[in-house]
C-alpha cells in the first residue's frame, strides 16, 4: 500500500520541522538567532503559499502562488546553507532539512513548468 503525500502535506510537515529547528536555534548566539528568524519566515512561508494556491482565482494566479512558494524554498535553502557552512549548526542535524528544502524546490519547479506548458 502506497501513501500519496500531497505537496500541501509535505510543506506543512516541513514547516513544523523548521519551527522545531528554529526553537533550538533561538537558544544560541545572536547571529544564529537572527538567521533563525529569517529561516522561520521563509521555511513556513512555503506551505502558506502552497495552501494559498488552492484558493487561486485563476490558473495564472495558481502558478504565481506556486512560484512564490518556490522563491521561499530557495531562500530557505540559502539560510540553511549559511547556518551549515558557517558551522553555527552541526551539519548532520540540518542536512535532512536542507535536502527536504531542495526536494520541495524541485517539485515546485516541475509543477510550475508542467502548468505553464499546458
Amino acid at each position: 500500500m502506497t501513501t500519496n503525500i500531497t505537496i500541501t502535506d509535505r510543506t506543512k510537515s516541513f514547516a513544523v520541522r523548521i519551527i522545531k529547528a528554529c526553537s533550538f536555534l533561538d537558544e544560541a548566539s545572536s547571529a544564529t538567532r537572527i538567521l533563525s528568524k529569517q529561516l522561520l519566515r521563509s521555511g513556513t512561508s512555503i506551505g502558506a503559499n502552497v495552501r494559498e494556491a488552492q484558493s487561486a482565482q485563476s490558473p495564472k494566479d495558481f502558478i504565481n502562488k506556486l512560484e512564490i512558494a518556490l522563491k521561499e524554498a530557495r531562500e530557505t535553502q540559502y539560510w540553511l546553507e549559511l547556518l551549515i557552512e558557517s558551522e553555527l549548526v552541526e551539519k548532520q542535524k540540518f542536512q535532512l532539512l536542507l535536502q527536504e528544502a531542495n526536494e520541495i524546490g524541485k517539485i515546485l519547479v516541475a509543477s510550475t513548468k508542467k502548468l505553464k506548458d499546458k
